[in-house]
């Protein structure tokens, strides 16, 4: 049995729940799980899962209308409240990587345990490095060169490729180049990147070797929403390691690439499954 998700945002007020479960009821579908948020500035969030419900005995169980459903809502709800109806299905992905392994083979052998909530289309890279482990898991790999061509020419052939495949989301597994804002704009709040620190500490390059220097004592790594200010993004996910003064830059960076792919596929899993919200460049996540 299909089962969907009902995303909803906009000003809080009373009765917002009670017109939502309304009409699901009204359509037979019964409710499997409701999670709700009120933020401080009064904006309302709720995530509702549901399927359709059994059919009394003797008769059909209707069909799922989903573009009725939103009709409905939209005529019982008040203006400004966004909605968005999803199935409960896997989002379909291109992972791009430039040279680093160790979060692209993570996504690689949880994809092919199915324990991704996502189909992996291909993987685009600027290097050639990885292909080779690529390969062994039959998804095509995309060699994009960046030399020889301004940013905006690499982006223009790398868009091409993407034409091929329409992802829902692009994960960028420890790919190493700053995105256009125009590149930025075709897949808005849809990029999801992993940042090698614990942000909004140490943006940008060399973040290890920034917070050996400083002599910090926990590192950490960051999956976040990918905007136009680097690093900047909506947060969707962190975690931490300790260290001390006995580990160098490159003790520090080894022990991050271990929270680092654990933290970008927790983040994923949380996206996958439409529990995350943007507002005003934080997320929300029920």
């Amino acid at each position: 049995m299909t089962k969907h998700i009902l995303l909803m945002d906009g000003p809080d007020m009373p009765g917002l729940i009670y017109h939502v479960t309304g009409v699901l009821f009204r359509h037979n579908l019964n409710i499997i799980r409701n999670d709700e948020y009120v933020s401080p500035d009064g904006q309302f969030f709720m995530r509702t899962e549901f399927e359709v419900g059994s059919a009394p005995a003797g008769a059909e169980a209707d069909d799922l209308n989903p573009q009725q459903i939103l009709n409905e809502l939209r005529e019982t709800l008040p203006e400004g409240v966004k909605l968005r109806l999803n199935p409960k299905a896997k989002k379909n992905i291109v992972v791009f990587v430039t040279k680093e392994h160790h979060c692209l083979g993570e996504l690689l052998i949880r994809y092919s345990f199915d324990e991704l909530d996502a189909d992996i289309l291909a993987v685009v890279s600027n290097y050639n490095t990885l292909q080779p482990l690529v390969s062994r898991f039959g998804i095509p790999f995309h060699y994009v060169s960046h030399e020889n061509r301004s940013r905006e020419e690499h982006e223009a052939a790398i868009l091409r490729t993407l034409a091929i495949y329409q992802p829902d989301y692009l994960v960028l597994a420890k790919y190493m180049r700053v995105l256009t804002p125009d590149f930025v704009g075709y897949y808005n709040n849809r990029i999801v990147n992993i940042h090698h620190s614990f942000l909004p500490a140490f943006i940008g390059a060399s973040p290890y070797r920034q917070a050996y220097e400083r002599g910090v004592k926990i590192i950490g790594a960051t999956a976040h929403f990918v905007n136009n200010n680097l690093d900047e993004g909506p947060i969707i996910a962190q975690n931490v390691q300790e260290v001390d003064h006995r580990h160098t830059a490159t003790d520090m960076a080894t022990m991050g690439r271990d929270v680092e792919k654990i933290v970008l596929s927790q983040a994923l899993k949380l996206v996958f499954n439409d529990r995350v919200f943007i507002h005003q460049n934080r997320t929300i996540i029920l």
